[in-house]
């Protein structure tokens, strides 16, 4: 009897200390804060969750990714709508403008936020593309895409033509894909909208943007608009271009059998090939400067906050987009890994900068990246960017395609655009 008592006892203060746990994990309970990220952004923040756990054991990370164009309409839907909004989500610099513009974002610069303290250590034209024409920062950088010329040294080498033939002018570039077509058949570039792109990033001045000023004046008859549809339209009637679309299989695989000779991007595109693009052409590419001295920015990641996300979560989430942006630990493991050009200038004495890049045959090609970063003027951006954009390319393919005059057609573009810039 007694040893029935005992073991009752036993079960009771066994049963007491479970409930005495369970209230102290309870009182203990892991928070989430919920991030909306894409390729490869997704991957930057996982590998980033052990540090933000060395500060914050007790808030787990949920990642939510989606690829590219989903996750930009799922942002979209959901600060249209307020539901399903995460606590932090990675914006791609085309969507920032038109996000910010919206008003459904929350403005860094004001309390308790005040990243405008910060902005000496950003790249300054990183800083400027996530500011509004108010003054309000809408979002913080994390990477940038400073522009290059990325080229095949073997086909280049076949056709006789030398790097300063490609890149002394824009003239001079497309002469050099005259003599690359003619000797080993291969494409000076995947398509000739690849040429406009880059040309329409050039030369922008202050208080510009890539379509309109920062009054909202459309700027597609422009000097800068007109070279860059000629210069794509003497790519097309040279059959210079493949004809083929970004992230297409053919684009794929004319990098991977030399029939495309060269691309203007970002630096981003190197480590794209290595990885998973076209990792057999190992050796055979290098980069370079864009042609006749041209600097120019393409693509780059923000993180932001939505004014509708949880109240309960936005310190936290802006404790966690300064871990992704302004840590030089969390910067650079996302350049070595993903080769995400850092926004963070306090990366850049990093001797990872100097070392030589194999896939480029060992070229050290991220110190003309990281030059090419002081050069690169700030670009406004506009809520009707990406409208502008498709505009853009339509009126091109008219000119490339059925041969519309380039005068009519950005003049077409234009009316269209002078429509929506206030809306």
């Amino acid at each position: 009897m007694r040893d029935g008592t005992q073991s009752m006892r036993s079960r009771r203060a066994w049963t007491g200390l479970c409930l005495l746990a369970l209230l102290l994990s309870t009182a203990q309970a892991q928070e989430t804060l919920t991030i909306a990220a894409f390729p490869a952004v997704d991957e930057i923040v996982r590998a980033a969750i052990p540090v933000w756990k060395r500060s914050h054991p007790t808030v787990d990370v949920k990642v939510v990714s989606r690829q590219f164009s989903d996750h930009h309409t799922a942002m979209t839907t959901a600060l249209s709508t307020s539901f399903y909004l995460p606590d932090v989500m990675a914006l791609e610099v085309g969507y920032v403008g038109r996000f910010a513009q919206g008003g459904g974002l929350e403005d860094l610069s004001r309390a308790p936020y005040n990243i405008k303290q910060f902005q000496s250590r950003y790249v300054p034209y990183a800083f400027a593309q996530a500011t509004s024409r108010k003054g309000a920062v809408v979002a913080a950088p994390t990477d940038i895409g400073p522009g290059t010329l990325l080229y095949r040294a073997d086909v280049l080498a076949r056709a006789g033509v030398s790097e300063e033939e490609l890149i002394r002018s824009w003239d001079s570039y497309v002469a050099a894909g005259v003599k690359i077509k003619a000797s080993t058949g291969a494409y000076l570039m995947s398509h000739a909208r690849d040429m406009k792109d880059i040309v329409i990033r050039t030369g922008i001045q202050p208080g510009q943007g890539l379509y309109f000023d920062n009054q909202s004046n459309v700027l597609v008859t422009s000097p800068r608009f007109v070279r860059a549809f000629e210069l794509a339209r003497k790519v097309r009637q040279q059959k210079l271009d493949a004809k083929v679309g970004a992230w297409s299989n053919e684009w794929s695989e004319g990098f991977k059998r030399g029939t495309i000779a060269t691309q203007m991007t970002g630096a981003w595109l190197a480590g794209h090939l290595n990885t998973w693009l076209a990792p057999s052409t190992k050796g055979l590419w290098r980069a370079a400067q864009l042609p006749e001295g041209a600097f120019a920015a393409y693509g780059g990641t923000f993180f932001a906050i939505a004014r509708g996300s949880p109240v309960e979560h936005k310190a936290l989430a802006w404790e966690f987009i300064q871990l992704m942006t302004l840590n030089r630990e969390v910067q650079l493991a996302a350049f070595k890994a993903q080769d995400a050009f850092p926004a963070l200038l306090e990366t850049y004495d990093d001797p990872f900068f100097e070392q030589p890049i194999d896939f480029l045959g060992g070229q050290k090609a991220r110190v003309g990246w990281r030059a090419a970063t002081t050069h690169i003027a700030a670009v406004d951006v506009h809520k009707q960017d990406a409208f502008a954009d498709e505009v853009i390319n339509t009126e091109l393919d008219k000119v490339l395609d059925r041969g519309k005059d380039i005068a009519i057609a950005l003049a077409d573009a234009q009316r269209l655009l002078r429509q929506r810039a206030f809306r």
